[in-house]
């Protein structure tokens, strides 16, 4: 079995993490479902601060972001367009308020539906606000490093962050090349 990311894994620059967080897997032990869902991470987006306009802590910490300044390895979600819940890793010291988001995996065990596009990943992983802030050292949801050879990467611009200035041009988004799960638009 893979070892369990020790929480110095996150405690880095999320620009660092997200595309390393590539080819990990996701494990979700969904108690209320009696079973155990995997999901390979094939894409990503780096949100590295206060000073990142397209992230959520540029906005100052509230009760709504509190979890994404820290510690390192906690969850937090968020709840977009009145429809989905997004997956975010919490990353850095505590107080800086960064995190990376998981746009896209490939379904290992478990998965309801396909895994392309942040709301599709929660709901396949069966993810929603009651796992925000949750600790991702864990026995409840944790993330496993990956085996075998890093993936080949292609890097990005974020997806719909273009309210961000020069922010929204920075190359944030980290996918697999070539990876069918990649949601679009594909990098």
């Amino acid at each position: 079995m893979p070892d369990r990311l020790p929480r110095s894994f996150y405690d880095r620059p999320a620009a660092v993490v997200a595309p390393e967080l590539l080819g990990c897997t996701l494990v979700h032990r969904d108690r209320a479902a009696g079973l155990v869902r995997r999901a390979r991470l094939v894409e990503t987006e780096a949100y590295v601060g206060a000073e990142d306009l397209a992230c959520h802590a540029s906005r100052g910490r509230t009760a709504r972001t509190e979890a994404m300044f820290g510690p390192p390895g906690r969850a937090y979600m968020f709840f977009i367009y009145g429809a989905h819940w997004c997956f975010n890793v919490v990353v850095e010291r505590e107080g800086v308020g960064a995190a990376v988001l998981v746009r896209a995996a490939e379904p290992l065990e478990n998965c309801d539906g396909h895994l392309s596009g942040p709301g599709a990943f929660c709901r396949a992983m069966h993810l929603d606000g009651t796992r925000y802030g949750i600790d991702l050292c864990g026995d409840e949801l944790w993330l496993e490093a990956r085996e075998g050879p890093p993936p080949r990467v292609v890097a990005a611009r974020r997806v719909n962050v273009d309210y961000a200035g020069a922010w929204a041009r920075r190359r944030l988004r980290f996918a697999v090349k070539g990876n069918p799960a990649v949601s679009r638009p594909r990098p």
